[in-house]
């Protein structure tokens, strides 16, 4: 690890109230900032979660103690203030918001980039009318005074330029640094489950909070109608408010024997390595990370051509097959085609090279200023 330079310090603000995607790639950045000679600083306004555990060693953890992102408003000026950084790197709206408000306060020229990470104008629909205004006009106003902002995707820039009317020039896309070496040394440890015992009968594999977005009630579905006419399995990771209205849509369509949801797992890879197939049925998305990973391990996969992301990753279905936000039928159809087909891994591999630790926090250095 190289050694970090006290005059080349990042502060990243942000919350840790979850276990969503955004805590572990910002964690997995900050990891590849510090490999390249760099302090980071993490101020988070609200600190919990089993992600906390993934901030890397070298970094220094500022809680700031606040439920709220505009609580943390006073302790991050103070911060700019006192401790001068060379950039700064917002997470999220709401962060996004504060950091420019603090900014003002404290009279910082910190060059400043703010990370979207999901298709806002997606996220919203079907909100409350007034709500998605409110967001909208809060978008519009504040990012201007931004120096970056950093989309995900290619589909969420155009969603953030679209929201906002920001010139072009004033956002870019980062690929997120979904691949760590960990990820293939956790991949090998096994797996203490009967169904992988079996390699003659399938595993499909969702994962992702149980959530509204994730829809894995159309995942469900499918996995039905293509166990009408073979034996398979259906493993869902993870955790969420939707959990029962799962269980009870398996127990409804009589596959509940073939169902399982063992709950959020801190090693899904030993998982998503032995499964046959990954499914992603999202509604919307940024970057899906679990589907990055998916194609890094080599498993074949199918979804949803959901904004924002996957088309992007799959390259228009070159290295997956995508089907419509919803659709039950062709969601089974495409996994029982995925599943009676062949091909090498190594070819999935390769869909992913761009979304390496190492290759985002190189883009980011030079997006926020610091390489040339």
């Amino acid at each position: 690890m190289t050694t970090a330079d006290p005059d080349k310090r990042i502060a990243i603000f942000m919350s840790f109230s979850g276990e969503g995607g955004v805590e572990r790639m910002v964690s997995n950045l900050a990891q590849g900032m510090l490999d390249a000679g760099y302090q980071v600083d993490f101020l988070l306004a609200r600190a919990e979660g089993r992600h906390l555990a993934l901030i890397p060693d070298g970094a220094r953890l500022i809680r700031l103690g606040k439920r709220h992102t505009l609580g943390a408003l006073p302790g991050l000026t103070a911060y700019l203030k006192r401790e001068k950084p060379s950039a700064m790197l917002a997470a999220k709206d709401r962060a996004i918001k504060v950091a420019i408000l603090a900014r003002f306060f404290a009279r910082s020229d910190v060059f400043l980039a703010g990370r979207i990470g999901t298709t806002v104008s997606a996220a919203l629909e079907g909100r409350n009318l007034l709500k998605r205004v409110f967001w909208y006009l809060g978008m519009r106003f504040f990012y201007r005074f931004t120096d970056l902002i950093v989309a995900v995707s290619e589909g969420v820039a155009k969603d953030v330029i679209q929201i906002t009317s920001l010139p072009a020039s004033q956002v870019t896309v980062i690929r997120n640094p979904v691949l760590t070496p960990q990820i293939y040394q956790l991949a090998e440890k096994p797996v203490s489950h009967p169904w992988f015992e079996d390699p003659r009968i399938p595993i499909i594999m969702g994962m992702g909070r149980l959530t509204r977005q994730k829809d894995f009630a159309t995942l469900v579905r499918a996995f039905a109608g293509v166990r009408k006419t073979r034996r398979c399995h259906l493993l869902i990771l993870g955790e969420g408010a939707d959990r029962k209205d799962i269980e009870t849509l398996a127990m409804e369509l009589n596959i509940s024997e073939d169902v399982y949801l063992p709950g959020f797992q801190s090693n899904p890879y030993s998982y998503l390595a032995r499964s046959s197939l990954f499914v992603l049925s999202s509604r919307w998305e940024g970057s899906p990370n679990a589907l990055t990973e998916a194609l890094a391990l080599g498993r074949p996969v199918v979804s949803t051509d959901c904004p924002s992301g996957p088309r992007e990753i799959l390259k228009d279905g070159k290295y997956g097959r995508l089907v419509a936000v919803g659709d039950i039928e062709s969601m089974a159809n495409a996994i029982a085609l995925a599943l009676d087909s062949t091909t090498d891994p190594e070819l999935f591999r390769q869909a992913v090279g761009e979304y390496t630790v190492e290759s985002s926090a190189a883009s980011y250095l030079q997006a926020l200023g610091l390489e040339n």
